[in-house]
Formats: structure tokens, sequence, C-alpha cells
């Protein structure tokens, strides 16, 4: 062997011990929990599934993940669904459910929930479930979700088995706790039917109470009759005997032709009891009869008529729980409407007080005086209005015929302006009113005047005032006088 042949052979023998433990490290085994999904270049599909086996994994150009069966437990509180009565209902229950290792349902799986944590997918089916559930609530009535429970769990299983397998998941179980609806529906249907088995089982005792003391009255009748006719009996054969011992001969030939006419009787009675047995089978063949149609009867026309009903008083109900509800909630905003008002109205009487507070207060907590400072504050608008009395006087021509005839010193033109002028209340009438006094320029008088009068209230703080009013009316248009 040559120096040259011990290289080669070493990497040839590298080569091959590579390559096994290549293939022994990308030959996957699944566990049976679990499912291999391979993906990559795999031919047809997007990606292979495994379940339970094994499967070689091409390096580079494969790769591959598990998906975890572990069942998922999910508690779907549906509040509020409305039923095909329109009726909300509260339906608690808890759903299992687990990845499908059906072939197809697992490419889903493989396709939707690969990567996925066991939180994402329970919150993804449990937005699935929701949906079905609330779809399956109202398209049964409450009567049927309450007492056909399986019919109801068979639609659920329906509805939410078909959707979970368009992701890859598999419903295991379902399980609904209690249901309860807001009205009280169900249970009133409870309260009836337990009504109902108390009124049957009180029923059943008083039949059997019944039963048991007219057994007892027959058996005591039977006792006296079996009594009774053992003693008669007994005479009848102590009195056969004395006959037999007596007349034994004449007897005989007695009995015989008593026995001849008792055969001959015998015969029609049975034939006629025949006759009458036959007749009381064919009546009783009729009312069988009578009794059948009259049952089918009442099946096709009573009961469809109390089922309407039935249906007639439950959307009645309905009906007035739904006025009540809308009435309930109309007084309710008028309710809140009125103490907004009274609200915003105690604000405003609150705030008035404080600023009346406020105003006394400042006044040195002399209410009087606070009284001034409120008129004060509304005098500018007494002035306007006591202007606007004679504003609007529209005075065109004003023509007065004095004679001179009036007994005193003025004109009947002054007397007619001092009365024109008089018509408006003056303004020192105001003030005293209001307790309250004009200033001495504000009543006509002179600067001389007023300042003669400061000077005199100076010296003489309680000197008696007297105010003069000397108004001067002027009106819009000439007046022309004519003495």
């Amino acid at each position: 062997m040559s120096i040259f042949a011990l290289p080669v052979l070493a990497l040839s023998a590298l080569f091959v011990f590579v390559v096994l433990v290549t293939f022994f490290r990308r030959y996957k085994r699944c566990p049976s929990d679990r499912i291999l999904v391979v993906y990559g270049k795999v031919g047809d599909g997007s990606a292979k599934c495994i379940h339970g086996g094994a499967a070689f994994v091409w390096p580079v150009f494969q790769d591959y993940e598990f998906l975890d069966l572990t069942p998922i437990s999910i508690e779907v509180m549906l509040t509020n669904a409305l039923s095909r009565q329109n009726i909300r209902v509260d339906v608690p229950s808890r759903f299992t459910v687990g990845i499908s290792t059906e072939l197809g349902i697992m490419n889903n799986a493989a396709e939707r929930l690969l990567g996925l944590s066991q939180e994402n997918i329970h919150d993804l089916a449990k937005d699935i479930i929701f949906g079905q559930l609330r779809l399956v609530v109202a398209t049964m009535d409450i009567e049927e979700i309450n007492s056909n429970r399986d019919k109801f769990l068979e639609n659920v299983a329906s509805n939410v088995g078909q959707e979970l397998k368009k992701i890859g998941l598999k419903l295991i179980n379902v399980n609904v706790t209690d249901i309860k609806d807001e009205s009280g529906y169900i249970e009133a249907l409870g309260k009836e039917a337990a009504a109902k088995a108390i009124n049957d089982a009180k029923k059943s005792v008083a039949e059997k109470d019944r039963d048991g003391a007219i057994g007892e009255a027959n058996a005591h009748q039977d006792q006296r009759v079996q009594v009774s006719d053992a003693n008669a009996r007994a005479v009848e054969g102590e009195n056969t005997a004395k006959i037999k011992v007596a007349q034994s001969d004449a007897l005989r030939v007695e009995k015989e032709a008593e026995a001849l006419k008792i055969s001959t009787a015998a015969e029609k009675v049975q034939h006629a009891k025949a006759l009458e047995e036959a007749y009381a089978a064919e009546q009783s063949a009729e009312k069988a009869r009578a009794t059948r149609d009259k049952a089918a009867q009442t099946a096709d026309i009573v009961i469809p008529a109390q089922i309407d009903k039935e249906k007639v008083e439950i959307a009645a109900e309905a009906e007035a729980e739904m006025i009540r509800r809308k009435a309930r909630g109309e007084a309710d905003a008028i309710l809140f409407k009125k103490q907004a008002e009274a609200q915003g109205l105690y604000e405003i009487l609150t705030k008035q007080a404080e600023g009346l507070k406020q105003i006394v207060s400042a006044a040195g907590d002399n209410s009087k005086d606070a009284v001034l400072l409120l008129v004060a504050d509304k005098l500018p608008e007494l002035v306007k209005t006591q202007a606007e009395a004679i504003k609007n006087i529209k005075i065109d021509k004003i023509t007065v015929w004095d004679g001179g005839n009036n007994g005193s010193d003025k004109s009947s033109t002054a007397n007619f302006i001092s009365g024109l002028y008089k018509s408006v209340p003056p303004l020192q009438e105001m003030f005293n009113m209001a307790g309250m006094e004009l200033p001495e320029y504000l009543k006509g008088k002179s600067p001389e005047e007023v300042q003669a009068i400061i000077e005199s209230k100076k010296a003489k703080a309680t000197a008696p005032k007297k105010s003069k009013k000397n108004d001067k009316n002027e009106g819009d248009a000439p007046v022309d006088i004519v003495e």
C-alpha cells in the first residue's frame, strides 16, 4: 500500500462518518403528544404533518417544528345573548379544544397555528367559540336550551366544531354549567315544573289512599257475604239432609223434574248471556272508537289553540316588559333633568346670598346701608325709567285759553304746566322713599346757595332740611300758549 492511500482512506472514512451522523441527526421521530411539521421543499402543499411516526428532514432544503397536542381549557362566560324569543340569557360554559390529528385538518393547524403560543391559540379559539355560541342561542328557544340540553350541546358542537376545524383545532368537550335569563323566564319554568310535580305527587297519594279505602271496604263486604253464604249453605245442607231422610223417594222424583227444568232454563240463560256479552262487546268497541276520535280532535284543534294562546301570552309579557323599561328610562331622564335644574337654581341662589352677604359686610354689617348701596346701584335705571315716562310724549301744539278768573295768583297756563310736570314721579321723592338724599346741586340751586347750605350743615348738623322741586320739562315740539 502506497503512502498516498492512507490519507484517502482516512478522508473516505471521515466522510462516511459525517454522512451517517448527519443522517441520524436529521431523522426526526414524532412523540405521541405532538405533531411533526416539516416545511420547506416538501412537494405538494406548504407542509408535511406527521403524527406518531418519523421522517428524514433534509438539511438546507427543509426544516421542522412541533405542534403541541395538549388540550386547552377555555372558559366562555357568554352574557346577554339574544335567543329566538328576543329574551337575553347568560350561558356560562367551558370548552376543551386541542389540535386535531385528522388528515387535512393537521395541515390547517400547520398553516395557521405553527409558531403560536398556547395563550395565543387559546385567545383565537375563544373568539370563534363566542361568536358561534351566540349564533346557536339565537336560533333556539329558551325552552329548548333549558330542557333539551342534548340538542343544544349538539348544535354547539356542530357549529363550533366546524369553525375550529378551519384553523386546525378539534372540539373535545363542551360543558354548560347553568343557564340564566335576565327576565326570570327559566326560573319561572322551573317553578312551574316543581309545582306540577308536587301536585302530581299529591294526586297520586290521594288516589292511593282512595284505592286503599275502597279495598278495605270491599274486603269487609266480601267477608260478610262469604260468612253469610257459608251460614246459608250450612242451614241449607241441614234442611236438605232432613228432606232426604224424610222424603227420599218424593224428593228424587221432584229433583229429576227440577233438574230437567233447570237444565232447560240454564241453556236459555246461557244463550241470553252470550247475546248480552256480544252486545256489550260491540258497545265497548263503539265507546273506544268515540274516545279515539275525541283524542284525535283534541290533538288537532285544542292543543294547537293552547300553544297559540301561550305564544300570545309570552309575547304580551315581553311587550309589557319593554314598555315598563322604556317608562322607567323616561322617568329617570325627567328626574335627572329636574335634579339638574334644582341644582342650578340652588347655585344661583347660593351665589346671590354670598353676594348680599358681601354687600352687608362692605356696609359695616348695617342692613340699611346695604339696602342704600343696592338702590344706588340701580339709580341709573330708575333715572332712565323716569326720563322714559315723558320721553315719548309727542306735543305738536297746545292752546290754552285763560280768562283770568281762576281765583289765584297763578295763571291757567302755569297751573297746566305744573300739573303736567307733577304727573311724572319727582326724582327727590324717589330718593326720599329709598331713604337717600339728592345732592344740593341737583335740586336746582345756584352754586352760592349750595355753598351756603354746605356751610350751614357743617355748623348745624342737626338742622332740618327742606327740599325744593325745581324741575324743568322740555318737550319734543314747540308749545304755543295763548292767554
